[in-house]
């Protein structure tokens, strides 16, 4: 699947007004941010590229006084791991309990769960804080025997996380080739097994589950569109662990869970970025 790879120059450039603008821009489908000296680069598959949302978007930026310029080119098929090798992607340990690196890797800390990640794309390396909020919960939960469901699953290293700590079966589904092929690959790199890999959307849930545990970390606008797809592959008692949004954003989120009877347990966050659970 092809991506678009944006340029973001903001004016003033400051954390505050990139960390408004990726929420702004993941709320019209962008899927990835690295931050620059001038702003932020921004990822999204081309077929889901809308230059109306994205022109509306910034007319509404929630910050009057900041300048916000951009370009963009399709992005290259490139070997993502010399990519992360050279420029980004270092090993990452979270709650001290989970070490996440690629096999390109040497000195890695060492932690209870050691994960291997290698990135065939721009992201989903476990670095951004809406997967480190949703790994930390995962440490937290009792995973022993339930059944689990990675939504959006990217590299799968949620699913992976999952199955270490005893979850399975698990199912990881994402709509994009890429992620389908990298998480198979991942999945063999770290020797798990209990895990099916499916390409879809959440259409493609019909007849799936229940799940005992769900995860969906993707943006707002897909969380609230689907959620009701997620719910009818729970059983009372599932849980339901959401990210992908801002702290900004849990009241809306949180509206639509329980107009889908969800009863909310908790949030979690981190540099304004929410997770948060529910239960059916």
């Amino acid at each position: 699947m092809k991506y678009l790879e944006f340029t973001f120059c903001t004016t003033p450039c400051t954390e505050i007004v990139n960390d408004v603008l990726s929420a702004v821009l993941g709320e019209v489908g962008f899927e990835s941010f690295v931050e620059q000296a001038d702003g932020i680069t921004a990822y999204i598959q081309k077929d889901s590229y809308n230059e109306t949302a994205l022109k509306e978007a910034l007319a509404d930026f929630p910050l009057p006084d900041a300048q916000i310029a951009y370009s963009y080119t399709e992005a290259e098929d490139k070997d993502w791991n010399e990519e992360w090798e050279k420029n980004f992607f270092q090993p990452i340990v979270i709650g001290e309990r989970c070490v996440i690196h690629s096999t390109f890797h040497n000195n890695v800390p060492q932690a209870e769960y050691d994960i291997v990640i290698n990135p065939q794309m721009a992201f989903g390396t476990g670095h951004h804080e809406t997967t480190s909020l949703i790994i930390g919960e995962l440490l937290d939960s009792d995973l022993q025997g339930k059944s689990l469901l990675d939504m959006g699953c990217g590299t799968s290293i949620l699913a992976i996380l999952a199955c270490m700590r005893g979850a399975a079966p698990c199912t990881a589904i994402d709509i994009d080739e890429w992620c389908v092929r990298n998480s198979l690959e991942n999945i063999k790199l770290n020797n798990v097994d209990s895990i099916d890999v499916f390409q879809g959307d959440a259409s493609s849930l019909e007849g799936k589950g229940p799940f005992d545990v769900v995860i969906a970390n993707i943006n707002r606008n897909i969380l609230l569109n689907d959620m009701k797809q997620y719910v009818r592959c729970m059983h009372p008692g599932s849980e339901l662990y959401m990210s992908g949004f801002y702290v900004d954003n849990i009241p809306v989120i949180r509206a639509e869970a329980e107009r889908n009877g969800l009863h909310f347990v908790h949030y979690q966050e981190k540099n304004r970025w929410a997770a948060i659970k529910v239960i059916k």
